[in-house]
C-alpha cells in the first residue's frame, strides 16, 4: 500500500487526511495548510502525533509546544489539546480506541 493511494478527505478546513481504521486504532497521514488551525477539543482516544515534516504549534493542556520534524507527542485520553500550522505540515496521528468519526 502507498499512502499516495489512500483517499484523501478535508476532516476540517486546511487538513486533508488518509485515514487507516484497524480493530482496535486509526492511523492518520495529514496534510496541512500553513496558518490552518485546529481549536481546543478532547477525546477518549489516546493520540500519538508525529511531525513529519514542518511545523506545528501544539498546545497541549494549556503547555504550548513547537513541534518541529521529528518531534513526537503522546496525548493522554481526555486531555485537552489544539494546534496551528506554523507552515504546511505532514503529521501522523495514531488513535486507540479507533475514532469512526474521522470517516
Amino acid at each position: 500500500m502507498n499512502i499516495k493511494d489512500l483517499k484523501s478527505n478535508e476532516i476540517m478546513p486546511g487538513f486533508l487526511g488518509r485515514i487507516i481504521h484497524g480493530s482496535d486504532f486509526t492511523w492518520v497521514y495529514w496534510e496541512i495548510d500553513k496558518g490552518s488551525s485546529l481549536s481546543e477539543h478532547n477525546h477518549v482516544n489516546e493520540q500519538l502525533m508525529h511531525v513529519i515534516e514542518g511545523e506545528f504549534e501544539f498546545t497541549i493542556d494549556g503547555k504550548k509546544n513547537l513541534c518541529k520534524k521529528g518531534s513526537t507527542f503522546l496525548i493522554p485520553s481526555n486531555v485537552p489539546h489544539s494546534g496551528r500550522a506554523i507552515s504546511d505540515c505532514i503529521l501522523m496521528d495514531v488513535f486507540s480506541p479507533r475514532r469512526d468519526d474521522l470517516g
